[in-house]
């Protein structure tokens, strides 16, 4: 019989509401009105008049990872200044709000929001200079602040004797206990957390003091936030599967303060692969939906991960737990959602990043997988994320799913893993046994998944993973052995699960062992 495991708390991202719909983004063409949440956002903050702001900014992606000699000769005469990195084919226009509002032909006020932060931003999509368009590919918004998702808590009943899956059962249920058996726990391999909050030492002892592990005591790179559960639950989960792992929280904070959000968000990424090259990435967080900003405002984001991926980076990013409304804003959750609210997490949209789904799982005693279905509980209004993106075309290598629909763009999540709270893994948060949830549980499951494939690849005369993306699609295509455990039931506020491919879990579940057969007979073939 099933085994269904609950906690006294379950650690979640924010939540959503009932939806279903079959919504197609439609970018706003340049010189017109943002529609959708970007107007939402303005809509809910007051308008403080023309912006006086001495540093505004905005990105632009390039034909050519050149300098751009006419967009800075321009910028120049304008009163503007260009930032561009060699090599990259984006780059920042920067200046006073009055001047760049004159420069691109929109208007820019200060906002301020419900939260009492103070921002510029322009209502209007800004258009590529006359003369500019053979060097400009694309303009990105003119935008001072990015929301961003932080976790809640969510209080569940106590009388239920199960405390969750302990790592022997994690293990076992997606069949990678036999490589845990042949001493494969992820030595070698570096899993990287991107975190806000921080943890409690004391917590993670506990937590290894419970399930006889190696100790857990993470480096951290930067100044941490109070801890709220979420980056407690990432260690937890991933030391879990990959105990020997070294782990190391970097912290995000700085991607939140002022403007720039995704500039800096690139910049993190690249510190990350300097000082950890071929490093496990596993996010948690968000910085807003996708219909907020445009592809050329996440280039920064996208170009530091596609050179860390070279170097042999894997990538996972939780899908968010709006039940495919990552558009969603503000605090009153209780008003009837609408199209405006369907989106994808920006971030976990980008072609590189492998995005994880979450699901409801059922195992026997011992953790023995016996099935999967879409994690969406409707009362409390949250589930997996999941959708088409509004920003990115589809790649070519996930040209073959969904070829009945939306074939021209990025469709999300790539794979999944548990995330609901009622079927969770066991951690220790404030000095209690809880059950972790959310697709922030199921990243860094994927993260530690990760790190130890890696090191069988490794003993078998393999390489580390680096993008995953394409392999996991060509395994889809046809491999020697079934990687995935395919998830057919149940669905989210957007889209239904079904046979092979969905919009709300992928491709699946791992099956751990045959999945890593199946990237080393891959990389064999390459030889």
């Amino acid at each position: 019989m099933a085994a269904r495991h609950l906690g006294a708390l379950a650690v979640v991202a924010v939540s959503a509401a009932l939806l279903v719909c079959d919504w197609h983004p439609v970018p706003p063409a340049a010189g017109s009105a943002i529609n959708g949440p970007y107007a939402q956002l303005l809509a809910a903050a007051t308008d403080l008049g023309p912006s006086r702001h001495p540093h505004a900014q905005l990105t632009v992606t390039l034909h050519r990872p050149a300098a751009p000699r006419e967009l800075t000769n321009w910028a120049q005469r304008q009163g503007l200044w260009v930032r561009w990195r060699e090599g990259q084919a984006w780059a920042v226009v920067e200046g006073a709000a009055a001047d760049l509002a004159a420069a691109f032909g929109v208007a820019v006020h200060d906002y301020r929001g419900r939260r009492g932060q103070v921002f510029y931003a322009a209502a209007r999509q800004p258009t590529t200079p006359a003369g500019l368009h053979d060097e400009i590919g694309e303009v990105g918004r003119i935008l001072g602040y990015v929301p961003h998702h932080t976790s809640r808590r969510w209080l569940l009943p106590q009388d239920v004797p199960e405390r969750g899956l302990g790592p022997q059962a994690l293990l076992t249920t997606y069949n990678a206990d036999t490589l845990a058996a042949q001493g494969y726990r992820g030595e070698g391999s570096t899993i990287v957390f991107f975190a806000f909050d921080g943890f409690d030492q004391a917590d993670l002892d506990a937590f290894t003091a419970a399930h006889g592990l190696p100790p857990l005591v993470p480096e951290v790179i930067g100044e941490l936030d109070e801890p709220r559960g979420e980056t407690t639950m990432d260690l937890q989960v991933a030391h879990a599967v990959a105990p020997d792992a070294r782990k190391v929280v970097m912290s995000a904070r700085r991607t939140i303060v002022g403007d720039g959000a995704f500039e800096k968000i690139g910049e993190l990424l690249a510190e990350a692969d300097q000082r950890y090259p071929g490093a496990v990435w596993s996010f948690s967080i968000g910085w807003g939906c996708d219909r907020l900003i445009t592809a050329a405002d996440l280039a920064p984001v996208r170009a530091a991960l596609a050179a860390a991926q070279a170097r042999g980076t894997t990538a996972f990013n939780a899908s968010g737990d709006l039940a495919g409304l990552e558009c969603r804003g503000g605090g009153d959750w209780s008003s009837p959602p609408g199209e405006d609210d369907v989106g994808l997490d920006s971030v976990a949209s980008l072609p590189e990043m492998t995005g994880v789904g979450g699901t409801t799982l059922s195992t026997d005693e011992s953790g023995r997988w016996l099935s999967e279905q879409s994690w969406y509980d409707v009362p409390l209004s949250i589930g997996t994320g999941g959708g088409v993106s509004a920003l990115f075309d589809r790649p070519d290598w996930q040209r073959a799913v969904l070829t009945d629909r939306d074939t021209d763009r990025r469709v999300t999540p790539d794979v999944a893993a548990v995330a609901d709270p009622f079927t969770g893994v066991q951690i220790v948060f404030a000095g209690r046994q809880l059950v972790g949830g959310g697709t922030s549980q199921s990243a860094p499951i994927w993260a530690g998944l990760t790190a130890v494939m890696n090191q069988y690849l490794q003993a078998h005369g393999g390489r580390p993973i680096g993008a995953l993306n394409p392999r996991l699609y060509r395994m889809a295509r046809g491999a020697p052995r079934p990687a995935f455990n395919d998830i057919t039931l149940g669905g989210n506020a957007v889209a239904q699960a079904g046979p092979g491919y969905d919009l709300v879990t992928g491709l699946g579940s791992p099956n751990v062992a045959n999945l890593v057969e199946n990237l080393l007979a891959q990389q064999r073939a390459e030889r």
